[in-house]
């Protein structure tokens, strides 16, 4: 029997890009975020657009539990190759179009509490305002192209060609042919749910969480579907009965 083996598993990772160094600023709005959702042991990767010390980069991330996995090749990856850290190839350049035109709601969330031991009676948070933007964009998204909202849901009123991306922190709804890569709850929002007409997507993500073209159950593929997180963190394909 051999005394090795090789098996694949979904992987939940973000990948984290930064476009400064200044480590104290890096603390706080990262401390901000995580305190916004579930992701204590998350595996991450590194994007950097400025020089970085990497080793001190890696102990900050650590610091905040969660798990540097790897770098993207640029400008850390000589860096990285002397301490022996992974380096993944860097992307291809996409471009990155706007909508033709969004939907901005103000809607109320709670402050994040302050940590406390204190036994004393809790007293309801205050909340903040915050703007939920929808995108929507009439035409299909081309080869090469990138639609991206950081801060709500996409909806697409037609397809997706291949080698094209829709990234969105929340729902992703297409009413057209999936043929690109669809990331919805991008930053760890795994409540985020994909919506399409028919799936025959290169990749499809939820909060990290993600599936390539194989390993879509074959049952769902050119079918209306429905995707999202179950209560063990994996992804459900529902095919639509429309």
């Amino acid at each position: 029997m051999a005394d090795i083996r090789i098996t694949g598993r979904m992987v939940n990772f973000s990948r984290i890009t930064f476009d400064t160094n200044d480590h104290d600023v890096i603390r706080q709005q990262l401390s901000n975020i995580l305190n916004e959702g579930s992701y204590q042991g998350t595996l991450v990767i590194i994007d950097s657009t400025v020089e970085q010390e990497l080793i001190a980069l890696i102990q900050l991330l650590v610091s905040l539990g969660l798990q540097p996995m790897a770098v993207i090749d640029g400008i850390l990856g000589n860096e990285a190759r002397a301490i022996q850290f992974p380096v993944l190839p860097a992307d291809q350049p996409l471009q990155r179009i706007k909508a033709t035109t969004e939907q901005v709601a103000i809607v109320e969330k709670p402050a994040t509490a302050p940590a406390s031991s204190s036994s004393e009676t809790k007293k309801p948070l205050n909340k903040i305002a915050v703007a939920h933007i929808t995108s929507y964009h009439d035409e299909i998204l081309r080869t090469g192209q990138s639609l991206v909202q950081d801060n709500g849901d996409i909806i697409l009123k037609a397809g997706m060609n291949s080698g094209s991306e829709v990234i969105a922190s929340g729902n992703i709804h297409i009413y057209g042919t999936v043929r690109g890569r669809v990331i919805a709850g991008a930053g760890g929002h795994a409540a985020a749910r994909i919506f399409c007409q028919s799936l025959e997507a290169e990749l499809v993500s939820i909060a990290g969480t993600y599936c390539v073209a194989d390993d879509i159950p074959k049952h769902v593929v050119k079918k209306p579907v429905h995707i999202y997180l179950n209560e063990k963190q994996e992804l459900e394909f529902e095919a639509i009965e429309l």
